[in-house]
Protein backbone atom coordinates (compact mmCIF):
# COMPACT_ATOMS: atom_id res chain seq x y z
CA UNK A 1 0.00 0.00 0.00
CA UNK A 2 1.16 3.52 -0.95
CA UNK A 3 2.08 5.55 2.19
CA UNK A 4 -0.72 8.57 1.04
CA UNK A 5 -3.04 5.64 0.41
CA UNK A 6 -2.35 4.59 4.07
CA UNK A 7 -3.04 8.09 5.62
CA UNK A 8 -6.03 8.83 3.76
CA UNK A 9 -7.91 5.53 4.89
CA UNK A 10 -7.11 6.50 8.68
CA UNK A 11 -7.42 10.31 8.11
CA UNK A 12 -11.16 8.38 7.98
CA UNK A 13 -10.25 5.98 10.69
CA UNK A 14 -9.74 8.95 13.16
CA UNK A 15 -12.54 10.26 13.33
CA UNK A 16 -14.20 6.94 15.34
CA UNK A 17 -11.41 8.44 17.80
CA UNK A 18 -13.32 12.01 18.10
CA UNK A 19 -17.26 10.33 17.66
CA UNK A 20 -18.92 9.55 20.69
CA UNK A 21 -21.13 6.83 22.04
CA UNK A 22 -24.41 7.25 24.12
CA UNK A 23 -21.75 5.24 26.82
CA UNK A 24 -19.82 7.36 29.09
CA UNK A 25 -16.28 5.75 30.75
CA UNK A 26 -15.97 5.36 34.34
CA UNK A 27 -14.53 8.84 35.01
CA UNK A 28 -17.68 10.36 33.12
CA UNK A 29 -16.10 11.07 29.85
CA UNK A 30 -17.97 9.65 26.88
CA UNK A 31 -16.88 7.09 25.39
CA UNK A 32 -15.45 7.28 21.56
CA UNK A 33 -15.99 4.80 19.24
CA UNK A 34 -12.48 4.34 18.63
CA UNK A 35 -12.18 2.95 22.24
CA UNK A 36 -15.09 0.85 21.74
CA UNK A 37 -13.95 -0.84 19.07
CA UNK A 38 -10.09 -1.42 20.71
CA UNK A 39 -11.70 -3.05 23.45
CA UNK A 40 -13.66 -5.61 21.67
CA UNK A 41 -10.36 -6.24 19.39
CA UNK A 42 -9.22 -6.90 22.69
CA UNK A 43 -11.82 -9.05 23.98
CA UNK A 44 -11.40 -11.04 20.98
CA UNK A 45 -7.29 -11.65 21.61
CA UNK A 46 -8.07 -12.40 25.10
CA UNK A 47 -10.39 -15.07 24.35
CA UNK A 48 -8.00 -16.93 21.92
CA UNK A 49 -7.93 -19.93 24.16
CA UNK A 50 -11.56 -20.66 25.01
CA UNK A 51 -12.27 -20.67 20.67
CA UNK A 52 -9.15 -22.65 19.51
CA UNK A 53 -11.48 -23.83 16.55
CA UNK A 54 -11.98 -20.18 15.39
CA UNK A 55 -9.46 -17.90 13.46
CA UNK A 56 -9.40 -15.50 16.15
CA UNK A 57 -7.35 -12.88 14.10
CA UNK A 58 -10.40 -12.87 11.58
CA UNK A 59 -12.63 -12.15 14.61
CA UNK A 60 -10.12 -9.37 15.59
CA UNK A 61 -10.40 -7.70 12.46
CA UNK A 62 -13.71 -7.75 12.61
CA UNK A 63 -13.66 -5.89 15.48
CA UNK A 64 -11.29 -3.31 14.11
CA UNK A 65 -13.75 -2.22 10.99
CA UNK A 66 -17.28 -3.30 12.58
CA UNK A 67 -18.26 0.45 13.31
CA UNK A 68 -15.76 2.40 10.57
CA UNK A 69 -18.82 3.28 8.81
CA UNK A 70 -19.84 5.56 11.99
CA UNK A 71 -16.86 7.63 10.67
CA UNK A 72 -19.28 9.01 8.49
CA UNK A 73 -22.69 9.14 10.29
CA UNK A 74 -21.65 9.19 14.04
CA UNK A 75 -23.03 6.50 16.97
CA UNK A 76 -26.62 6.32 16.52
CA UNK A 77 -27.43 4.23 19.63
CA UNK A 78 -29.13 0.88 19.36
CA UNK A 79 -32.45 1.49 20.77
CA UNK A 80 -33.06 4.40 18.63
CA UNK A 81 -31.59 3.34 15.48
CA UNK A 82 -33.57 2.76 12.59
CA UNK A 83 -33.10 0.65 9.28
CA UNK A 84 -33.45 3.83 7.55
CA UNK A 85 -29.71 5.02 9.73
CA UNK A 86 -28.74 1.93 9.38
CA UNK A 87 -29.26 1.62 5.43
CA UNK A 88 -26.92 5.35 5.01
CA UNK A 89 -24.50 4.20 7.36
CA UNK A 90 -23.94 1.19 5.78
CA UNK A 91 -24.46 2.96 2.15
CA UNK A 92 -21.58 5.67 3.05
CA UNK A 93 -19.30 3.01 4.06
CA UNK A 94 -19.59 0.80 1.64
CA UNK A 95 -18.87 3.96 -1.17
CA UNK A 96 -15.85 4.78 0.90
CA UNK A 97 -14.84 0.73 0.66
CA UNK A 98 -15.12 1.71 -3.47
CA UNK A 99 -12.32 4.28 -2.56
CA UNK A 100 -9.70 1.41 -1.06
CA UNK A 101 -6.78 -0.65 -2.85
CA UNK A 102 -8.53 -3.83 -4.28
CA UNK A 103 -6.60 -5.82 -1.73
CA UNK A 104 -8.07 -4.32 1.11
CA UNK A 105 -11.55 -3.55 0.09
CA UNK A 106 -11.60 -7.04 -1.20
CA UNK A 107 -10.49 -7.92 2.50
CA UNK A 108 -13.40 -5.88 4.14
CA UNK A 109 -16.02 -6.57 1.72
CA UNK A 110 -15.42 -10.47 2.38
CA UNK A 111 -15.34 -9.34 6.35
CA UNK A 112 -18.65 -7.43 6.45
CA UNK A 113 -20.59 -10.10 4.26
CA UNK A 114 -19.31 -13.06 6.84
CA UNK A 115 -20.46 -10.31 9.58
CA UNK A 116 -23.57 -9.40 8.07
CA UNK A 117 -24.83 -13.27 7.12
CA UNK A 118 -23.77 -14.37 11.42
CA UNK A 119 -23.40 -18.08 10.10
CA UNK A 120 -19.73 -18.61 11.27
CA UNK A 121 -18.19 -18.62 14.94
CA UNK A 122 -16.24 -15.69 13.83
CA UNK A 123 -19.27 -13.67 12.64
CA UNK A 124 -21.13 -14.67 16.05
CA UNK A 125 -18.67 -14.27 18.50
CA UNK A 126 -17.96 -10.84 17.01
CA UNK A 127 -21.21 -9.76 17.20
CA UNK A 128 -21.64 -11.29 20.64
CA UNK A 129 -18.53 -9.28 22.00
CA UNK A 130 -20.02 -6.35 20.34
CA UNK A 131 -23.09 -6.50 22.30
CA UNK A 132 -21.09 -7.59 25.29
CA UNK A 133 -18.80 -4.64 25.77
CA UNK A 134 -21.45 -2.44 25.49
CA UNK A 135 -22.76 -3.72 28.61
CA UNK A 136 -19.62 -3.79 30.36
CA UNK A 137 -19.12 -0.08 29.85
CA UNK A 138 -22.43 0.65 31.08
CA UNK A 139 -21.83 -1.52 34.09
CA UNK A 140 -18.80 0.66 34.23
CA UNK A 141 -19.89 4.02 34.08
CA UNK A 142 -21.80 5.65 36.74
CA UNK A 143 -25.43 4.31 37.10
CA UNK A 144 -27.29 7.92 36.89
CA UNK A 145 -25.59 8.15 33.19
CA UNK A 146 -28.08 5.21 32.75
CA UNK A 147 -31.37 5.97 30.86
CA UNK A 148 -35.09 4.47 32.28
CA UNK A 149 -34.87 1.94 29.45
CA UNK A 150 -31.42 0.85 30.41
CA UNK A 151 -31.94 -0.84 33.60
CA UNK A 152 -33.79 -3.58 31.67
CA UNK A 153 -31.84 -3.41 28.56
CA UNK A 154 -28.39 -4.28 30.59
CA UNK A 155 -29.87 -7.90 31.44
CA UNK A 156 -31.36 -8.75 27.80
CA UNK A 157 -28.70 -7.10 25.17
CA UNK A 158 -26.64 -9.95 23.63
CA UNK A 159 -28.19 -12.35 25.24
CA UNK A 160 -29.55 -14.07 22.46
CA UNK A 161 -26.00 -13.36 20.36
CA UNK A 162 -24.60 -15.41 23.20
CA UNK A 163 -26.43 -18.40 23.02
CA UNK A 164 -24.43 -20.56 20.62
CA UNK A 165 -21.37 -20.45 23.47
CA UNK A 166 -21.27 -22.09 26.69
CA UNK A 167 -18.20 -20.00 28.03
CA UNK A 168 -19.89 -16.65 26.57
CA UNK A 169 -23.13 -17.27 28.09
CA UNK A 170 -21.10 -17.73 31.58
CA UNK A 171 -19.52 -14.81 30.86
CA UNK A 172 -23.23 -13.19 30.04
CA UNK A 173 -24.11 -14.38 33.32
CA UNK A 174 -21.23 -12.81 35.44
CA UNK A 175 -22.10 -9.57 33.50
CA UNK A 176 -25.33 -9.93 34.92
CA UNK A 177 -24.99 -10.69 37.78
CA UNK A 178 -22.82 -7.22 38.09
CA UNK A 179 -25.91 -5.51 36.29
CA UNK A 180 -27.65 -6.47 39.63
CA UNK A 181 -25.49 -5.88 41.95
CA UNK A 182 -25.18 -2.28 40.82
CA UNK A 183 -28.69 -1.70 40.49
CA UNK A 184 -29.61 -2.95 43.79
CA UNK A 185 -26.64 -0.92 45.12
CA UNK A 186 -28.54 2.42 43.58
CA UNK A 187 -31.55 1.31 45.06
CA UNK A 188 -30.18 1.04 47.86
CA UNK A 189 -28.63 4.33 48.08
CA UNK A 190 -31.59 6.59 47.01
CA UNK A 191 -34.15 4.70 49.78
Amino acid sequence: MQPAQLLKILRVAEKLKCNTRHCVTSTGRPESVAEHSWRLALMAMLLTGEFPELDLNRVIRMCLIHDLGEAFTGDIPTFVKTDADSRREDDLFDRWIQTLPADVRGEWESLLEEMNAQKTGEAKLYKALDRLEAVIQHNESDIDSWLPLEYSLQLTYGAENVRFSPYLRELKQEIDQWTREKIAASEQKNQ
